[in-house]
């Protein structure tokens, strides 16, 4: 059958809902009803989707309220406004700074991309969780796989203006970067590292993923100094991005405010919920700090390299 003559059969039952048709209105179910593989957190009681094993059915809750819509959407919405503002920037920027080169295009191309992907797979496993213990699976492994490519297109652009003057430094922190990038993804795709065995291991990596930026950083402010590194680096954004992800990570941990108020928090405010809106902001924070240092190396520093490298500084 052709997708024209498909297209009422499907639209029909979406306007029917909208119009307020209790009959077609999609249900949801309490924990108690779901499979055992469906259940994680145990604080949130209501407003689960059952298990589908249908993609379209998957997909066709995004038109009703669930306890997945906020996690869903909150990545969705962040994926597009990041989409939007690397447009926006490009168009607007690039005339400004005669100093700029498709080198800057390129290293903030990765940041906005490492958070498209992340934001993109997040809300589309949040999406398609219902659907089946094989398809929950595979998801969760992608998911962890985008907040990967988050940390490491994050990662890429600090270091180049942080050691905008010290091409070495800048390819040691990348292979190292991208070195713990690939474990991380490693550890989250093949089942062999997926076991309890390895839960520690797997726990320890992500962990020196994310504390890695403490050296970069530290190595910037020893060779700048402090104040030097707020503008280099866009240091103070970069700090505040990281207590957004510390959090985050320590809410969702927590399983706050859900474990203190029972049935309180099921659709909405739950620690996950957070832990989302807290990811977008934090990666808002350091699009600033970015764009800080990009004005900092095209303006105040301007040609501050090749002074510093005649002096053999």
């Amino acid at each position: 059958m052709s997708v024209r003559r498909r297209l009422p059969e499907i639209i029909s039952p979406v306007v029917r809902i909208l119009k307020g048709d209790t009959n077609l209105k999609p249900q949801t179910i309490h924990w108690s009803e779901l499979l055992p593989w469906q259940r994680d957190n145990h604080y949130i009681q209501t407003g689960y989707r059952p298990s589908s094993l249908s993609f379209r059915k998957s997909f066709a809750s995004l038109l009703y309220l669930h306890n997945e819509s906020v996690n869903i959407y909150s990545h969705y919405i962040g994926a597009i406004l990041f989409a939007t503002l690397a447009s926006g920037l490009y168009t607007l920027m690039r005339p400004r700074y005669e100093t700029a080169t498709p080198i800057d295009v390129l290293v903030f191309s990765c940041f906005f991309i490492g958070a498209g992907i992340c934001l993109g797979i997040s809300g589309t496993y949040h999406t398609i969780s219902n659907h089946s213990p094989l398809v929950a699976r595979w998801g969760n492994k992608l998911d962890y796989v985008g907040i990967v490519f988050l940390i490491v297109g994050s990662f890429i652009p600090s270091i180049f203006y942080g050691f905008y003057c010290h091409p070495q430094f800048q390819k040691f922190y990348w292979t190292m970067i991208s070195m713990l990038g690939l474990a991380c993804a490693a550890v989250s795709v093949f089942d062999r590292f997926r076991t309890p065995a390895w839960r520690p291991y797997r726990a320890g990596i992500f962990v020196s993923l994310g504390l890695s930026a403490l050296f970069p950083v530290g190595h910037g402010v020893r060779l700048y100094g402090l104040l030097e590194m707020r503008n280099r680096i866009g240091l103070f954004w970069l700090v505040l991005q990281g207590l957004l992800y510390i959090l985050g990570a320590a809410l969702y941990a927590a399983r706050w405010p859900e474990c203190s108020w029972s049935n309180r928090f099921d659709i909405w405010g739950s620690s996950h919920q957070l832990f989302h809106i807290l990811v977008v902001m934090a990666a808002i924070c350091h699009l600033y700090g970015l764009l800080v240092a990009f004005d900092f190396h095209h303006t105040v520093l301007g040609a501050g390299c090749y002074l510093l490298q005649e002096t053999g500084q």
